[in-house]
Protein backbone atom coordinates (compact mmCIF):
# COMPACT_ATOMS: atom_id res chain seq x y z
CA UNK A 1 0.00 0.00 0.00
CA UNK A 2 1.49 3.48 -1.12
CA UNK A 3 2.10 6.39 1.65
CA UNK A 4 -0.27 8.19 -0.34
CA UNK A 5 -3.22 5.79 -0.10
CA UNK A 6 -2.43 5.39 3.73
CA UNK A 7 -2.77 8.78 4.27
CA UNK A 8 -6.38 8.98 2.66
CA UNK A 9 -7.36 6.17 4.96
CA UNK A 10 -6.32 7.71 8.29
CA UNK A 11 -8.11 10.97 6.94
CA UNK A 12 -10.96 9.33 5.87
CA UNK A 13 -11.22 7.37 9.41
CA UNK A 14 -10.42 10.85 11.25
CA UNK A 15 -13.34 12.06 9.28
CA UNK A 16 -15.95 9.43 10.01
CA UNK A 17 -14.98 9.31 13.84
CA UNK A 18 -15.38 13.51 13.89
CA UNK A 19 -18.88 13.05 12.36
CA UNK A 20 -19.93 10.58 14.28
CA UNK A 21 -18.55 12.81 17.53
CA UNK A 22 -20.84 15.41 15.76
CA UNK A 23 -24.07 13.63 15.29
CA UNK A 24 -24.19 12.44 18.47
CA UNK A 25 -23.44 15.51 20.40
CA UNK A 26 -26.36 16.83 17.85
CA UNK A 27 -28.96 14.18 18.60
CA UNK A 28 -28.11 14.37 22.32
CA UNK A 29 -28.73 17.61 22.56
CA UNK A 30 -32.19 17.58 20.55
CA UNK A 31 -32.92 14.65 22.89
CA UNK A 32 -31.76 16.98 26.06
CA UNK A 33 -34.58 19.96 24.97
CA UNK A 34 -36.86 17.37 24.05
CA UNK A 35 -37.17 16.05 27.57
CA UNK A 36 -36.14 19.11 29.24
CA UNK A 37 -39.10 20.79 27.82
CA UNK A 38 -41.55 18.25 27.45
CA UNK A 39 -42.03 18.58 23.82
CA UNK A 40 -43.13 15.36 22.40
CA UNK A 41 -45.68 13.21 23.76
CA UNK A 42 -46.85 9.59 23.29
CA UNK A 43 -49.35 10.13 20.21
CA UNK A 44 -47.92 13.27 18.79
CA UNK A 45 -47.83 13.91 14.98
CA UNK A 46 -45.30 16.58 14.95
CA UNK A 47 -44.99 19.28 11.81
CA UNK A 48 -41.43 19.72 11.00
CA UNK A 49 -41.62 22.75 8.82
CA UNK A 50 -39.05 22.35 6.05
CA UNK A 51 -37.57 25.34 4.42
CA UNK A 52 -34.84 23.94 2.42
CA UNK A 53 -32.34 25.30 4.73
CA UNK A 54 -29.36 23.59 6.81
CA UNK A 55 -31.62 24.09 9.93
CA UNK A 56 -34.41 22.46 9.09
CA UNK A 57 -32.88 20.01 7.35
CA UNK A 58 -30.90 19.14 10.39
CA UNK A 59 -34.15 19.24 12.63
CA UNK A 60 -35.91 16.43 9.90
CA UNK A 61 -32.97 14.14 9.69
CA UNK A 62 -32.19 14.09 13.73
CA UNK A 63 -35.63 13.76 14.59
CA UNK A 64 -36.19 10.98 12.29
CA UNK A 65 -33.76 9.31 13.42
CA UNK A 66 -34.71 9.85 17.11
CA UNK A 67 -38.42 8.65 16.23
CA UNK A 68 -36.45 4.87 15.38
CA UNK A 69 -35.10 4.57 18.71
CA UNK A 70 -37.83 6.47 21.07
CA UNK A 71 -40.28 3.92 23.64
CA UNK A 72 -42.83 6.29 22.87
CA UNK A 73 -44.55 6.66 19.46
CA UNK A 74 -44.79 9.94 17.53
CA UNK A 75 -45.35 10.25 13.87
CA UNK A 76 -43.22 12.81 11.25
CA UNK A 77 -45.14 14.98 8.52
CA UNK A 78 -42.81 17.32 6.95
CA UNK A 79 -44.16 20.21 5.02
CA UNK A 80 -42.32 22.92 2.83
CA UNK A 81 -44.57 26.27 2.05
CA UNK A 82 -43.61 27.28 -1.77
CA UNK A 83 -43.86 31.00 -1.47
CA UNK A 84 -43.47 30.96 -5.42
CA UNK A 85 -39.86 32.62 -5.42
CA UNK A 86 -38.73 33.52 -8.70
CA UNK A 87 -36.06 30.63 -9.33
CA UNK A 88 -37.26 28.53 -6.58
CA UNK A 89 -36.28 24.90 -7.49
CA UNK A 90 -39.86 23.04 -6.65
CA UNK A 91 -38.28 19.82 -7.54
CA UNK A 92 -35.55 19.42 -4.91
CA UNK A 93 -37.88 19.10 -1.89
CA UNK A 94 -40.54 16.80 -3.21
CA UNK A 95 -37.23 14.28 -4.45
CA UNK A 96 -35.58 14.36 -1.41
CA UNK A 97 -38.56 13.57 0.73
CA UNK A 98 -39.45 10.88 -1.75
CA UNK A 99 -35.88 9.70 -1.04
CA UNK A 100 -36.34 9.44 2.69
CA UNK A 101 -39.58 7.68 2.85
CA UNK A 102 -41.47 10.11 4.91
CA UNK A 103 -44.36 11.44 4.75
CA UNK A 104 -44.44 14.87 3.48
CA UNK A 105 -46.80 17.89 1.96
CA UNK A 106 -45.66 20.98 -0.36
CA UNK A 107 -47.90 23.75 -0.30
CA UNK A 108 -47.97 26.63 -2.43
CA UNK A 109 -49.14 29.72 -1.61
CA UNK A 110 -47.97 33.18 -3.59
CA UNK A 111 -46.73 35.17 -0.77
CA UNK A 112 -43.84 36.65 -2.46
CA UNK A 113 -45.90 38.54 -4.94
CA UNK A 114 -47.81 40.29 -1.52
CA UNK A 115 -44.54 40.82 -0.18
CA UNK A 116 -43.27 42.51 -3.18
CA UNK A 117 -46.54 44.81 -3.38
CA UNK A 118 -46.59 45.53 0.19
CA UNK A 119 -43.11 46.55 1.19
CA UNK A 120 -41.23 49.45 -0.81
CA UNK A 121 -38.16 48.37 -2.44
CA UNK A 122 -35.20 48.43 0.01
CA UNK A 123 -36.90 47.95 3.03
CA UNK A 124 -36.89 44.90 5.15
CA UNK A 125 -39.23 41.88 4.16
CA UNK A 126 -38.76 39.55 6.99
CA UNK A 127 -41.39 40.88 9.58
CA UNK A 128 -44.35 40.49 7.10
CA UNK A 129 -42.73 37.47 5.23
CA UNK A 130 -42.68 35.50 8.14
CA UNK A 131 -46.01 37.05 9.31
CA UNK A 132 -47.81 35.57 6.23
CA UNK A 133 -45.92 32.08 6.12
CA UNK A 134 -46.66 31.26 10.27
CA UNK A 135 -50.58 31.70 9.28
CA UNK A 136 -50.50 29.67 6.51
CA UNK A 137 -48.64 26.99 8.36
CA UNK A 138 -51.08 26.85 11.42
CA UNK A 139 -53.64 26.59 8.64
CA UNK A 140 -51.93 23.32 6.95
CA UNK A 141 -50.99 22.16 10.52
CA UNK A 142 -54.99 21.90 11.38
CA UNK A 143 -55.48 20.22 8.02
CA UNK A 144 -53.15 17.50 8.84
CA UNK A 145 -54.18 17.17 12.61
CA UNK A 146 -50.38 18.08 14.06
CA UNK A 147 -50.41 18.24 17.76
CA UNK A 148 -46.67 19.93 17.25
CA UNK A 149 -45.35 22.60 15.00
CA UNK A 150 -41.28 22.15 15.12
CA UNK A 151 -39.22 24.94 13.78
CA UNK A 152 -35.32 24.80 12.89
CA UNK A 153 -34.06 27.46 15.15
CA UNK A 154 -31.12 26.73 17.28
CA UNK A 155 -29.00 28.06 20.12
CA UNK A 156 -27.64 30.91 18.31
CA UNK A 157 -31.18 32.14 16.79
CA UNK A 158 -32.35 32.48 20.48
CA UNK A 159 -29.31 34.80 21.66
CA UNK A 160 -29.82 36.61 18.46
CA UNK A 161 -33.54 37.82 19.34
CA UNK A 162 -32.48 38.03 22.94
CA UNK A 163 -30.04 40.93 22.09
CA UNK A 164 -32.26 42.51 19.00
CA UNK A 165 -35.25 42.64 21.82
CA UNK A 166 -32.86 44.38 24.25
CA UNK A 167 -31.21 46.90 21.43
CA UNK A 168 -34.39 47.62 19.80
CA UNK A 169 -37.23 46.35 21.75
CA UNK A 170 -36.73 47.42 25.60
CA UNK A 171 -37.56 44.24 26.45
CA UNK A 172 -35.90 41.22 28.16
CA UNK A 173 -37.46 38.73 25.75
CA UNK A 174 -35.66 36.01 23.48
CA UNK A 175 -37.09 33.10 21.67
CA UNK A 176 -39.33 30.09 23.98
CA UNK A 177 -38.17 26.39 22.87
CA UNK A 178 -41.63 25.42 23.16
CA UNK A 179 -44.85 28.03 23.21
CA UNK A 180 -48.48 28.31 22.21
CA UNK A 181 -49.04 29.18 18.55
CA UNK A 182 -50.48 32.40 17.91
CA UNK A 183 -53.95 31.12 17.33
CA UNK A 184 -54.08 29.12 20.10
CA UNK A 185 -54.75 25.56 18.72
CA UNK A 186 -51.19 24.37 18.69
CA UNK A 187 -48.03 23.72 20.21
CA UNK A 188 -44.67 24.92 18.84
CA UNK A 189 -41.56 23.58 19.47
CA UNK A 190 -38.13 24.11 18.70
CA UNK A 191 -36.13 20.84 19.37
CA UNK A 192 -33.09 22.41 18.52
CA UNK A 193 -32.81 25.24 20.76
CA UNK A 194 -29.35 23.73 22.75
CA UNK A 195 -27.57 23.28 19.65
CA UNK A 196 -24.88 25.74 17.81
CA UNK A 197 -25.15 26.53 14.45
CA UNK A 198 -21.71 25.67 13.29
CA UNK A 199 -21.99 22.57 14.72
CA UNK A 200 -25.61 22.54 12.23
CA UNK A 201 -23.62 23.92 9.69
CA UNK A 202 -20.93 21.02 9.96
CA UNK A 203 -23.76 18.85 9.70
CA UNK A 204 -25.04 19.77 6.55
CA UNK A 205 -21.80 19.49 4.72
CA UNK A 206 -21.27 16.16 6.50
CA UNK A 207 -25.63 14.96 5.11
CA UNK A 208 -24.85 16.52 1.79
CA UNK A 209 -28.15 18.31 2.36
CA UNK A 210 -29.43 19.80 -0.73
CA UNK A 211 -29.68 23.55 0.50
CA UNK A 212 -31.66 25.70 -1.19
CA UNK A 213 -31.13 29.26 -0.44
CA UNK A 214 -33.56 32.03 0.60
CA UNK A 215 -33.50 34.77 -2.23
CA UNK A 216 -36.82 36.74 -1.29
CA UNK A 217 -34.93 38.97 0.62
CA UNK A 218 -31.88 39.20 -0.97
CA UNK A 219 -28.61 39.72 1.34
CA UNK A 220 -29.76 42.75 2.78
CA UNK A 221 -26.58 42.80 4.83
CA UNK A 222 -27.85 45.93 7.45
CA UNK A 223 -30.67 43.92 8.69
CA UNK A 224 -30.54 44.51 12.36
CA UNK A 225 -30.28 40.37 13.15
CA UNK A 226 -27.48 40.08 10.39
CA UNK A 227 -25.72 42.89 12.98
CA UNK A 228 -26.26 40.98 16.36
CA UNK A 229 -25.01 38.18 14.39
CA UNK A 230 -21.73 39.72 13.65
CA UNK A 231 -21.64 41.03 17.27
CA UNK A 232 -22.04 37.39 18.67
CA UNK A 233 -19.80 35.77 16.37
CA UNK A 234 -17.11 38.26 17.43
CA UNK A 235 -17.35 37.30 21.25
CA UNK A 236 -17.43 33.81 19.95
CA UNK A 237 -13.89 34.62 18.24
CA UNK A 238 -12.29 36.47 21.05
CA UNK A 239 -13.67 35.48 23.83
CA UNK A 240 -14.41 31.39 23.84
CA UNK A 241 -17.26 30.33 26.56
CA UNK A 242 -19.05 34.15 26.59
CA UNK A 243 -22.05 32.14 24.48
CA UNK A 244 -22.77 29.63 26.25
CA UNK A 245 -22.78 31.32 29.85
CA UNK A 246 -25.22 33.72 27.70
CA UNK A 247 -27.31 31.49 27.16
CA UNK A 248 -27.22 29.98 30.79
CA UNK A 249 -28.29 32.99 31.32
CA UNK A 250 -31.61 32.17 29.76
CA UNK A 251 -31.84 29.64 32.02
CA UNK A 252 -31.09 30.91 35.52
CA UNK A 253 -33.46 34.19 35.77
CA UNK A 254 -33.61 36.37 38.98
CA UNK A 255 -37.10 38.29 38.36
CA UNK A 256 -36.36 39.87 42.04
CA UNK A 257 -32.87 40.93 40.67
CA UNK A 258 -34.60 42.74 37.67
CA UNK A 259 -36.98 45.69 37.50
CA UNK A 260 -40.06 44.21 36.59
CA UNK A 261 -43.13 45.11 39.04
CA UNK A 262 -45.15 42.75 37.18
CA UNK A 263 -42.91 39.83 37.66
CA UNK A 264 -41.62 40.76 41.38
CA UNK A 265 -43.78 42.69 44.10
CA UNK A 266 -41.04 45.51 45.14
CA UNK A 267 -43.99 47.49 46.37
CA UNK A 268 -44.49 44.73 48.76
CA UNK A 269 -41.23 43.90 50.13
CA UNK A 270 -41.46 44.98 53.87
CA UNK A 271 -38.91 44.91 56.33
CA UNK A 272 -38.60 41.28 58.24
CA UNK A 273 -38.84 39.04 55.56
CA UNK A 274 -36.32 36.27 54.55
CA UNK A 275 -33.46 37.65 52.80
CA UNK A 276 -34.13 37.17 49.04
CA UNK A 277 -31.91 34.55 46.98
CA UNK A 278 -28.84 36.44 46.08
CA UNK A 279 -28.31 38.67 49.06
CA UNK A 280 -27.91 42.65 49.39
CA UNK A 281 -25.09 42.95 47.44
CA UNK A 282 -26.15 47.04 46.52
CA UNK A 283 -22.89 48.44 48.72
CA UNK A 284 -20.48 45.56 47.86
CA UNK A 285 -17.94 45.44 45.09
CA UNK A 286 -19.12 42.70 42.39
CA UNK A 287 -16.13 40.20 41.13
CA UNK A 288 -17.37 38.42 37.58
CA UNK A 289 -15.24 35.84 36.77
CA UNK A 290 -13.88 34.83 33.14
CA UNK A 291 -17.09 32.88 31.17
CA UNK A 292 -16.40 29.09 31.04
CA UNK A 293 -14.65 27.01 28.55
CA UNK A 294 -16.56 26.40 25.97
CA UNK A 295 -17.39 22.53 25.11
CA UNK A 296 -15.27 21.07 23.18
CA UNK A 297 -16.15 18.69 20.14
CA UNK A 298 -17.23 15.85 22.89
CA UNK A 299 -19.80 18.47 24.63
CA UNK A 300 -16.75 17.72 27.09
CA UNK A 301 -15.10 20.89 28.96
CA UNK A 302 -17.39 22.32 32.16
CA UNK A 303 -17.26 18.73 34.02
CA UNK A 304 -15.10 20.76 36.86
CA UNK A 305 -16.90 24.11 36.69
CA UNK A 306 -20.50 23.40 36.36
CA UNK A 307 -22.77 20.46 38.39
CA UNK A 308 -22.61 17.58 36.02
CA UNK A 309 -26.22 17.34 33.82
CA UNK A 310 -27.60 14.18 33.96
CA UNK A 311 -27.98 13.86 30.12
CA UNK A 312 -31.08 11.50 28.68
CA UNK A 313 -31.40 10.24 25.28
CA UNK A 314 -34.42 8.93 23.60
CA UNK A 315 -31.91 7.11 22.15
CA UNK A 316 -31.08 4.83 24.72
CA UNK A 317 -31.23 5.96 28.43
CA UNK A 318 -34.06 8.01 28.66
CA UNK A 319 -36.68 7.57 32.22
CA UNK A 320 -39.69 5.29 31.67
CA UNK A 321 -42.10 6.63 30.45
CA UNK A 322 -44.61 7.00 33.30
CA UNK A 323 -41.81 9.06 34.81
CA UNK A 324 -41.61 11.32 31.47
CA UNK A 325 -43.68 11.42 28.40
CA UNK A 326 -40.52 12.10 26.16
CA UNK A 327 -37.07 12.35 26.98
CA UNK A 328 -33.83 14.11 25.56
Amino acid sequence: MSEQTTVADEKAKKAAYEGNKLTKRLRHHVGDAINDFNMIEEGDRVMVCLSGGKDSYALLDILLGLQKSAPISFSIVAVNLDQKQPGFPADVLPAYLESLGVEYRIVEEDTYSIVKRVIPEGKTTCSLCSRLRRGVLYRVAEELGATKIALGHHRDDILETLFLNMFYGGKLKAMPPKLVSDNGKHIVIRPLAYCREKDLERYARLRAFPIIPCNLCGSQPNLQRQVVKEMLNDWDRRFPGRIETMFRALQNVVPSHLADTSLFDFAGLVSGQVPLAGGDMAFDKETFHDPLPPLDEDGAGLAEAVPQRRTISILDSRRPVQESPCGG
